[in-house]
């Protein structure tokens, strides 16, 4: 089984509070284990210019130009912007699927801030891990469903509507889930 390009979305009854009503876009999922971005997790109060000091880059961003997500608990000192696939860093960017890609240099970063990065981003801050196999018995113990990412999912819609919608775009009203697992 191969999600790279999918969403995970946390269940309920979740047992890590980090994780609660995530949508996770996996990067990348093979025998060797998984790596996800949170895609609906702002990191609050920390922008684009936040980083770039932090960087000591000498590039000003344009106003309003990009938010910070918490990516997931793993590296949280590392960046990661998930983007549309149409840009292409001069340095390296990975593709996930077709709509979608992954930048982890800093030349993206001044793009986006001089107005000329990819058409949609998110900056994420960290990323979420699973080793092999691990991630296989999340989803087997119901800790996790799995549904198509789309632009408007992953960037077109308010943070704390990504987890509903994802769970509504695979026929599922959030109203009618539990908390507790269970086998038919």
């Amino acid at each position: 089984m191969d999600l790279t390009g999918k969403l995970l979305i946390a269940m309920p009854g979740m047992g890590d509070p980090r994780f609660a009503h995530a949508v996770i876009m996996l990067a990348d999922h093979s025998d060797k284990g998984a790596m996800g971005l949170m895609v609906n997790k702002p990191a609050e109060e920390l922008m684009l210019s936040d980083v770039l000091d932090q960087l000591d880059s000498d590039v000003i961003p344009q106003p309003g130009t990009l938010g910070v997500h918490i990516g997931g608990p793993v590296e949280t000192g590392r960046g990661f912007v998930l983007h549309s696939d149409e840009y292409k860093s001069a340095m390296q960017t990975m593709p996930i699927s077709p709509g979608f890609a992954v930048t982890a240099t800093l030349d993206i970063l001044e793009d986006i801030a001089a107005g000329k990065g990819p058409r949609r981003a998110q900056l994420m801050l960290g990323y979420a891990g699973w080793g092999p196999l691990q991630l296989e018995g999340e989803i087997g113990r119901n800790g996790w469903l799995t549904c198509d990412a789309s632009e408007k999912l992953v960037f077109g819609l308010p943070d704390e509507k990504k987890w509903s919608a994802a769970l509504n775009s695979i026929g599922i009203d959030p109203l009618g889930l539990s908390a507790a697992a269970g086998r038919a």
